[in-house]
């Protein structure tokens, strides 16, 4: 007799039963598959991605950290128990489905930017995410400039004027100002086919860094889409100072 364990965790990675509770047809499903099947087998084939196999995805190395990556790691990992089922790869990944709602784009967002995990954020957070983010993209800005944008972010978002900014004030910030979601996109997730878009055989996934070129264009990989958002945050944000 087989697990019963086992069974109710096939069924619920059974690509109608994923359809039904994401933004993915059947066969995007089957699609997204492929590239799964590649990245939890990229170290160890054990039908799961580790953290390390999930590094290696995003940004093409196993041993570079990445703040984001890990908080990335974090919510994409649901059960907490170390490592990313199909199902949470399907479910992680369908909130970056253009058809995905703006609220679920930003709750995503505001949890990913929640670092201590409290359900608000407060200025120490967001220069830590602020400097998380200039380290990553190799942007320098000075002190003064860091903490005018956390000035600047505070003044619009935190309408309680607390000190603190909680989803409610979130969802409300970035309605007003939706470019600050651009990141929560990648357009090629609501036309996926048979032939999933081209990646690196040692890489595969996520959100952030440089816009393509004519001779390479990155667009068409998670990790092309990952270093592109990257780049609009900072303009976004060098633009509302």
């Amino acid at each position: 007799m087989g697990c019963c364990c086992t069974k109710e965790r096939l069924d619920h990675e059974d690509p109608p039963f994923l359809a039904s509770q994401t933004y993915f047809k059947v066969s995007d499903i089957e699609a997204l598959h492929v590239l799964y099947k590649k990245l939890s087998s990229s170290m160890v084939d054990d039908g799961v991605i580790s953290k390390e196999e999930f590094q290696l995805g995003v940004l093409g190395s196993s041993k570079k950290q990445s703040f984001f990556t890990d908080r990335l790691f974090q919510l994409f990992d649901s059960n907490k128990d170390g490592v990313i089922e199909f199902g949470e790869f399907i479910r992680g990944l369908s909130v970056f489905h253009p058809s995905a709602p703006q609220a679920q784009k930003a709750d995503f967002a505001f949890r990913l930017y929640d670092i201590c995990q409290r359900g608000f954020m407060e200025r120490d957070e967001v220069r830590e995410m602020v400097l998380a983010l200039l380290n990553e993209s190799d942007l320098v800005l000075s002190h003064d400039i860091i903490e005018v944008v956390i000035d600047k972010t505070f003044e619009e978002a935190d309408s309680k004027g607390d000190g603190r900014i909680d989803p409610e004030e979130w969802q409300d910030f970035v309605g007003r100002k939706p470019i600050l979601l651009r990141n929560m996109n990648i357009p090629y997730l609501k036309d996926l086919n048979r032939q999933f878009p081209c990646f690196k055989q040692t890489s595969g996934i996520e959100d952030y860094t440089s816009s393509s070129s004519p001779e390479k264009d990155n667009s068409s990989s998670l990790e092309g889409q990952s270093q592109q958002c990257q780049h609009q945050y900072y303009a976004n944000k060098r633009d509302n100072l």
